[in-house]
């Protein structure tokens, strides 16, 4: 059987070695920003192998997330809804509550948003740890600090 030899093959990503966790303060941070540069980052965008159907060796912690800030008057105005799926389940809530109570949703939506709609990033966000505060239990990954404007 004969092969063509100018064909190009791309590398395939080796799930088992070069796995990288990074962590992230999110205090004082806008949120649009510091989503729009985890998802980048979730991506592989960042690496010069990057190939938009591989899922990389990317792991992100995101430590403080009920400092998160909005700029304008979005906390007071922004809205998020969620439903139960039964007749008049729809419920609403603001910025301001929704990070009083559950700050990590915060975060989740937003960088979900930014992730493809599909099965790859459902993958790629499971790869996200959220934390409202300074602990995580993830020290043994050894995460390097990742620095976000």
């Amino acid at each position: 059987m004969l092969l063509n030899k100018n064909k190009t093959l791309p590398e395939k990503i080796n799930q088992t070695t070069n796995t990288q966790w990074y962590i992230i303060d999110a205090k004082n941070k806008n949120l649009g920003r510091l989503s729009s540069q985890i998802a980048y980052i979730l991506r592989n965008k960042n690496n010069l192998k990057y190939m938009p159907y591989q899922i990389s060796n990317t792991y992100i912690i995101i430590i403080n997330s009920k400092h998160i800030k909005v700029t304008g008057n979005k906390a007071k105005q922004k809205t998020y809804k969620r439903h139960s799926g039964r007749p008049g389940g729809l419920k609403t809530e603001t910025f301001e509550n929704l990070q009083e109570k559950i700050p990590n949703r915060i975060i989740e939506h937003s960088i979900r948003g930014m992730l493809p709609k599909n099965s790859l990033g459902r993958k790629l966000f499971k790869r996200v740890k959220i934390y409202p505060n300074n602990q995580h239990p993830h020290s043994a990954q050894k995460p390097t600090n990742l620095n976000i404007k």
